[in-house]
């Protein structure tokens, strides 16, 4: 579990993340919904330490990262994964080149088990024929998929997904959803996924936490946040409805 207490991140005089609380529980999917620009993104990075923290406190596995010595941090910090909006894929690298990397990086695998373990989550994102190209040579649902077998390779108990179907078409983000949705019972990961894109929360949340002035505002399960009523259904559903009838929001 990780959990996340008071996360302020400031950028010059202006508070992006005020003093946010919330918990990741084991094995659910939490969906970090909020408008664009909101600092969706920011807490992710926040809590993997791209970030720095003004003020707060995180908390995996029991581990408080504060209390760290920064080589224990990275260790706890290794147990997630980070799949980037963009996919994040070296383009001078090929695909098995990309996937191999973080066992090369961490000297976790080489030889003859580097080898079965890059082919293997190749196969399981269905790119088996695609390991000898260059993201150039890719669609945008192939490079995004190259980028999960690159994430999954290290085993990770955490998969922190980025807007994970941005800029790709409806029949491509169906796709990559439900390979999210696979990788995440198959695994029993718990898995964090930051969007604005209703159909995505519809699929894949089990709880729904919205992030609006720098707080979660609400955080309640998939049910509840789709009711209308909820603040959740307020903040998006309603405010949608009003701008297409040219209501004031």
């Amino acid at each position: 579990m990780i959990s996340l207490t008071g996360l302020r991140v400031t950028f010059g005089s202006r508070a992006v993340l005020d003093g946010v609380d919330l918990d990741l529980p084991d094995g659910k999917t939490t969906v970090i919904l909020g408008r664009s620009g909101i600092g969706k993104s920011v807490l992710l990075k926040a809590v993997l330490g791209l970030v720095p923290l003004a003020a707060g406190r995180i908390v995996i596995d029991g581990q408080d990262l504060g209390q760290l010595s920064p080589r224990e941090r990275t260790a706890a910090r290794s147990k997630i994964g980070m799949l980037l909006q963009n996919g994040g894929l070296f383009d001078s690298m090929t695909v098995y080149e990309n996937i191999a990397f973080p066992l090369k990086y961490h000297r976790t695998a080489s030889g003859a088990d580097l080898d079965r373990r890059v082919r293997d989550h190749a196969a399981r994102v269905e790119l088996t024929d695609a390991l000898g190209l260059f993201p150039s040579d890719l669609s945008g649902g192939m490079r995004r998929r190259a980028a999960l077998a690159r994430c999954l390779v290290q085993d990770p108990a955490y998969m922190f997904y980025d807007e994970p179907t941005a800029g790709l078409d409806p029949a491509t983000s169906a796709l990559v959803e439900q390979l999210i949705r696979k990788v995440d019972q198959d695994r029993k990961l718990t898995t964090v996924v930051v969007t604005h894109d209703l159909d995505l929360v519809r699929f894949l949340g089990d709880r729904i936490a919205l992030l609006e002035g720098g707080v979660i505002a609400a955080c309640q399960d998939r049910a509840q946040a789709l009711s209308a009523g909820s603040p959740i259904w307020e903040s998006f559903i309603t405010a949608r409805e009003k701008i297409h009838s040219g209501q004031p929001v």
